[in-house]
């Protein structure tokens, strides 16, 4: 043999060594590729393989984010404009494949929620009297015509104190426009916000108001966090300016639906929530639920009639006002009149004396009325806010008879960071830009709405709503095998907060960039 040819021989035999371990690299690179996109399963809960999840897209949702879905064997619930996402049921196959598109930015659980009453003997309607509506209806103010939504089990309209206020509604348990109760639990939170003011019965702290029945919660007092996001979409959308939310769960629903309160807030509509009965006598622990839990949503503690904290409401720091809860009487199924007890029947009170006071203000915004009702509560426990009672018991007579209360002053917050990074998936690169919002004085702006877009190797318009640390991560879309210097950049467009300035002039950066290496 020649040494031509052992050449040539040792020449094929570097080559297909060479073309085994590229073969090895891109077999790792696909385990790798896999392993990234093969998520973590455990926080769905499934049922005959199949899960409900929310679906958050990077752009607003139309045919065809619902046909992605379907072509992965979803089932479309509801598809929001409120938020850029899509409720499905899926299976569980899915959710990786969900997950790891890139025109969709996350996938969470989609979160049951339970009513929250509590059994107990009660009384009289002793709650509206015990917070003075009765001196504000003999002065004329009845919250005539402020719209009221109900998320519940819905509302036996039919009902003598109910009938003459309610408004309409719809029923996104069973998809129609029937939103009568099944269950009993929102006729009696109806009850105490509305009932009739005719000489019997009971009577509501507003009896007067536009009444409307979301039912979110089935027969059983169960339901899900994707009926709610659909109700609030439903309620900016008909000009509701009060939520009652008597409904809860302790886990936290994810980013999805704290944006659809958030931006239902923004949009001007107030929200009412009971805290939870996730107390204990001692008062020990950070125990408040979801919704409540949120910084655009009012959570309300129970009291009994002896104005202490009744021993099952929820304690913790975003605990903002108390109003009674045990031994209430209200508004029942087929007519009737009977007691329950929780913090879901303290957070009607609430929102009742929110609407006496937008009656007696109608130019108010949200904000104004919000704060009315802490600045005159009847501070109960340790001095100040604490985390039984929040700002005290909320007051009707104190809130409307009290001299008018300014526009609270416009807070400034600007942009203080974007850190980008990149982040790859075998031959697929997407970047990410994180978000940093402060106020004037350099704290972190938890809530405010961030809007930007990507352009570059990329283009795409997004959104999305600050923690606690005033941060939000946004992530492209990917890019197959971008060649080195390919730069993706991210632009903040706006920053919209109720009560706040997006002072563009103060940011220390409104756009970065990076490039591939």
């Amino acid at each position: 043999m020649n040494k031509k040819m052992i050449r040539r021989l040792f020449t094929l035999l570097v080559l297909a060594f060479i073309i085994a371990g590229c073969s090895q690299l891109a077999n790792h690179q696909d385990e790798t590729t896999k392993s990234l996109v093969t998520n973590d399963l455990s926080e769905f809960e499934f049922v005959n393989g199949e899960a409900k999840v929310l679906i958050k897209f990077h752009s607003l949702t139309g045919p065809a984010e619902e046909a992605l879905v379907r072509a992965l064997g979803g089932k479309v619930r509801f598809t929001y404009w409120i938020v850029p996402a899509i409720a499905a049921t899926v299976p569980e196959s899915a959710i990786s494949a969900l997950r790891s598109n890139p025109r969709i930015s996350v996938v969470e659980p989609d979160v049951t929620i339970h009513i929250l009453d509590y059994a107990s003997e009660l009384d009289n309607t002793w709650g509206v009297k015990r917070i003075g509506a009765g001196n504000v209806h003999s002065a004329g103010n009845e919250g005539d015509g402020v719209k009221v939504a109900v998320l519940d089990t819905g509302i036996d309209y039919t009902h003598p104190e109910l009938s003459g206020v309610y408004a309409g509604g719809y029923d996104f348990v069973n998809n129609d426009d029937d939103p009568m109760d099944d269950e009993g639990h929102g006729t009696h939170v109806a009850g105490t916000i509305a009932a009739a003011r005719n000489g019997y019965g009971v009577v509501g702290v507003a009896p007067k108001v536009k009444l409307y029945a979301l039912k979110v919660l089935d027969a059983k007092g169960s339901g899900s966090f994707s009926n709610v996001i659909a109700a609030l979409q439903w309620c900016v959308e008909n000009g509701v300016q009060i939520t009652n939310n008597s409904y809860g769960s302790s886990q936290d629903p994810g980013t999805i639906v704290k944006e659809a309160f958030d931006n239902a807030y923004n949009a001007g509509i107030l929200h009412v929530a009971s805290a939870g009965n996730s107390g204990n006598p001692a008062g020990r622990g950070d125990n408040v639920g979801y919704p409540a839990r949120y910084a655009s949503v009012i959570a309300v503690a129970a009291t009994t009639k002896t104005d202490s904290r009744a021993s099952y409401s929820s304690t913790g720091p975003d605990v903002e006002l108390a109003a009674p809860g045990s031994a209430i009487k209200s508004t029942l199924l087929d007519g009737g009149y009977g007691e329950m007890s929780g913090t879901s029947m303290a957070s009607p009170h609430v929102a009742g004396v929110a609407a006496l006071v937008w009656y007696a203000n109608p130019t108010w915004s949200n904000s104004q009325v919000r704060q009315r009702l802490i600045e005159t509560a009847e501070d109960l426990g340790p001095s100040g806010r604490d985390p039984y009672y929040g700002y005290g018991l909320v007051r009707a007579d104190l809130a409307v008879d009290s001299a008018p209360s300014p526009e609270p002053e416009p807070r400034t917050m600007h942009v203080h960071d974007i850190t980008m990074s990149l982040a790859y998936q075998g031959s697929w690169v997407r970047a990410r830009a994180t978000v940093t919002i402060v106020s004037s004085d350099n704290q972190p702006v938890e809530g405010a709405t961030v809007y930007g877009e990507w352009s570059g190797a990329t283009t795409g318009v997004v959104s999305g709503t600050t923690d606690s640390n005033g941060k939000v991560t946004f992530t492209s879309a990917r890019v197959r095998s971008p060649s080195s210097g390919t730069t993706f950049t991210f632009c903040v467009t706006n920053v919209v907060k109720d009560g706040w300035i997006y002072d563009s002039n103060a940011n220390v950066e409104s756009c970065d960039s990076i490039s591939v290496p």
